[in-house]
């Protein structure tokens, strides 16, 4: 929600902001969501999946950093900068207590049954690009 939410409202931002501010702030916002995939997926292993939860905690911290600067340069109101503080401090607050207990969410019990991918038969498939669409 995060994410969508600084992409909507940076729609409006000045177009000589479109690669410093506008582009910064929602790559920050996006990657938020990223690094928790990426510690999804690497959750067999607690530090690395720590580690990953880490990453996605400083990018949190530069959503904020870059409310900070939107609502100091005028782009966004004192509400609006409220309110996407407070996305950001939700989110780090979970992501926090996620970290203070990643072996929680690193059990067996978390763990994929995953069907062997396609890159592992035997036959190599009869259109392996499928280029048909």
């Amino acid at each position: 929600m995060l994410s969508r939410e600084v992409f909507k409202l940076t729609k409006r931002f000045p177009k000589e902001e479109a690669f410093s501010l506008t582009d910064q702030w929602r790559r920050a916002a996006r990657s938020i969501g990223a690094q928790i995939s990426e510690a999804w997926a690497k959750r067999r292993y607690p530090r690395h999946f720590l580690s990953k939860l880490t990453d996605a905690d400083g990018e949190q911290m530069e959503t904020q950093h870059w409310i900070i600067v939107a609502f100091d340069d005028g782009y966004i109101t004192r509400e609006e900068a409220r309110r996407f503080g407070s996305l950001a401090l939700e989110v780090g607050n979970m992501l926090g207590d996620m970290m203070q207990n990643p072996e929680a969410f690193c059990s067996d019990e978390y763990l994929l049954k995953e069907m062997p991918a396609d890159y592992f038969l035997t036959e190599p498939p009869d259109d392996p690009l499928n280029t048909e669409y």
